[in-house]
């Protein structure tokens, strides 16, 4: 659609909807945009765009007049297509995009897109490291944290856009068709906007929608939904797997990441050459490798950003090596469900760092997940005495309580030998000591590489 002149119902009013209205102003549309919310600054909206084109701003109520005289709505992935005012744009035959294919219909270059329950922002960022590496012109964007909208201009005929794409995004798309697709994996999450399994599945689904013969598409084989999907769609479709050798496919085979392709098996890269720790790391690597070599480039180049890539901020986060000691900063642990997995990627002996504000979580299988690995457990914060108590219950007795997170820092380092890891996985929210979780890292990475 050509967007000259087009008036453009831009729906939501924060980052994603910002972004899109200046894009559309930008290409010489008439932005208009719109927030539910009636409580809304105008003016603030207003000084939140580039102030180089004329925009209208409504909170709460869209006019008749101003719905009727529209070309297209382009939704923010916050609001959902099942609400009263969208399914009236349906039924009045305006065009419905989301920011997604907004800037896709204006970018150009080549587009691969990331989805799936989990590790969508640890693959996007790695394989954006792969591209970056490997090419001229590379752009991170969507649901990694910048809007796919405020980079579409700068997009060149040889330019890559590696974009994270979450299910509320792909609702809405047209013709959005990138070269390399993945689905990493499908859990149970956001029922309460798509309502049942099968509709969040057929969501996800939609990253192949337009999709040719030419294109690819990865997939985790060991996803049974997933399995199944690959056999029924247009794009070549390579598998990952970290439980089984594959024919054809990516696959783990002990300590070797393995990619097997039309009969020849070559090794990409050896888990211990990685900074990132854990199978759900490893099969977000494959999904990456994979994706970066149907994109062109070659196994070397690949190896090599692999290797060199830390993990995203905060989740399972390499520090540094001091004395022998690895560090690790799991501030993202902030539950216990979260805070198995930064135990459970550790593969060494472990001084863990927990504790914080009080959820009200009870921390008993967290306890149970150490599985030996567990050397000290250092605790501070509300629940410090709290979980100690489970873990006497337990029968883990190595509980050392401090001050705060300098201290637990600083016992950490006394108390580890040569080959073990320290590990901040605190399966609490930051609350009462830090503002959030990012600053709680941020103050635990300033205190390791004080040591």
């Amino acid at each position: 659609m050509r967007l000259h002149n087009k008036k453009v119902l831009v729906f939501g009013s924060g980052k994603s909807g910002i972004g899109a209205a200046d894009l559309l102003g930008a290409v010489g549309a008439f932005p208009v945009i719109f927030d539910g919310n009636g409580e809304i600054d105008k003016e603030q909206v207003r000084k939140k765009t580039t102030g180089t084109y004329p925009v209208e701003v409504y909170a709460g109520e869209l006019p008749k007049e101003v719905q009727d005289s529209l070309d297209l709505v382009v939704l923010s992935p916050g609001v959902p297509i099942d609400i009263p005012l969208v399914k009236s744009f349906y039924a009045q035959g305006l065009p419905v995009w989301g920011e997604v294919e907004l800037a896709y219909q204006i970018g150009k270059g080549q587009v691969l897109a990331i989805t799936g329950t989990n590790g969508k922002t640890t693959t996007t960022a790695l394989l954006g490291k792969i591209m970056e590496d490997a090419c001229p012109s590379v752009f991170v964007v969507g649901n990694i944290g910048t809007p796919y909208t405020s980079k579409a201009l700068e997009m060149r005929e040889d330019s890559v856009t590696v974009a994270e794409i979450s299910s509320f995004q792909l609702e809405t798309i047209e013709t959005f068709a990138p070269k390399v697709s993945a689905v990493l994996n499908i859990t149970e999450d956001h029922l309460n906007r798509h309502h049942t399994m099968e509709e969040y599945i057929r969501v996800k689904e939609l990253i192949v929608k337009n999709q040719t013969a030419e294109d690819f598409c990865i997939l985790n084989y060991e996803d049974e939904v997933l399995r199944a999907f690959g056999k029924k769609i247009t794009p070549k479709v390579i598998y990952f797997s970290s439980a089984r050798p594959l024919e054809e496919g990516i696959y783990l085979d002990g300590d070797q990441i393995i990619l097997s392709l039309s009969g020849e098996k070559r090794t990409v890269v050896r888990t211990g050459e990685l900074k990132l720790l854990g199978v759900h790391n490893y099969e977000n690597v494959m999904a990456a490798v994979a994706m970066a070599y149907c994109a062109g480039v070659t196994l070397e180049s690949i190896k090599k950003s692999v290797c060199a890539f830390t993990a995203v901020e905060h989740r399972i986060e390499y520090v540094t090596e001091k004395n022998g000691v690895a560090y690790y900063n799991d501030s993202k642990g902030t539950n216990p469900d979260a805070a198995i997995k930064g135990i459970q990627a550790m593969n060494r002996p472990t001084l863990l760092i927990g504790g914080g504000y009080d959820k009200e979580s009870s921390y008993d299988e967290w306890i149970q997940a150490f599985d030996g690995k567990v050397r000290y457990l250092v605790l501070i914060g509300q629940t410090r005495e709290k979980i100690r108590d489970a873990a006497r219950r337990l029968g883990f007795t190595n509980c050392i309580l401090c001050e705060d997170l300098k201290e637990a820092v600083q016992v950490c380092a006394k108390k580890a030998r040569p080959g073990d890891a320290v590990l901040l996985s605190p399966a609490c929210a930051s609350w009462g000591q830090f503002d959030n979780y990012e600053q709680r890292g941020e103050r635990f990475k300033e205190y390791v590489n004080e040591l």
